[in-house]
């Protein structure tokens, strides 16, 4: 063979055989790290397809750890309105709202309540509860005394709500004890204009409508 021809061959050999080695280096059994574990309560990193290269990743909820719900949007307020409203119940104002904005968005006060003691321009505080048409307290004997020569107790105190007569009593004014309706007062009415009166505070279980449970509310706010 001419030299030539046995340079060409030499070559292509050594080309073979590098192309050998290499395939075999390329797939030789490599060793593979174990993921870490992640401990509760951890942050775990959400990473951003959309995130500048270089910017910090953002952190995201931990594995197994429920979201926190979110935060109330600033300049609101939570306040519950309860009584004699049409929609008692939690209402969501916007900050600096006052009483009156409350009962808007419980639907209004219900006929016949009482709402003299209730200032409607105060403005609302967040957390705070309205009641309407409630009882108001009364102050007790000879505090208006104590307080003209000073010996009245801590500002602000006040003696207990005067007991509502069950047989003087209008319509209205029993509406205005918890838990009473126009239904019930009108059944508490008409026991006591067939029973000619009531002798007692017990005579109200005899009242339709009123239980066990209700007779205990009722029975400190009421007597004959």
């Amino acid at each position: 063979m001419a030299p030539r021809t046995l340079a060409a061959l030499a070559l292509v050999l050594l080309a073979a055989v590098g192309l050998a080695g290499f395939h075999f280096w390329s797939v030789r059994p490599q060793a593979v790290d174990a993921p870490d574990t992640v401990e509760a309560g951890a942050t775990k990193v959400v990473e951003d397809p959309f995130r500048p290269r270089g910017a910090d990743p953002v952190p995201g909820p931990a594995a197994g750890v429920p979201p926190s719900p979110p935060p109330e949007p600033a300049g609101r307020i939570i306040v519950d309105v309860s009584g004699k409203v049409h929609r008692p119940g939690v209402q969501r104002l916007p900050a600096g709202s006052r009483v009156a904005d409350a009962l808007r968005a419980a639907g209004g006060v219900r006929a016949g309540a009482d709402v003299t003691g209730l200032n409607r321009a105060r403005i609302l505080l967040d957390g705070e509860q309205v009641v309407v048409g409630l009882p108001q307290a009364q102050p007790a004997p000879g505090a208006a005394l104590g307080a003209a020569d000073g010996s009245a107790g801590a500002p602000g105190a006040a003696g207990p709500a005067a007991p509502l007569s069950l047989n003087t009593a209008t319509k209205e004014q029993l509406e205005t004890l918890p838990g009473v309706g126009p239904v019930l007062a009108q059944h508490i009415i008409d026991h006591r204009t067939e029973s000619g009166g009531f002798r007692s505070v017990d005579e109200l279980r005899q009242v339709n409508g009123i239980g066990d449970r209700r007779f205990a509310d009722l029975q400190p706010l009421v007597q004959p």
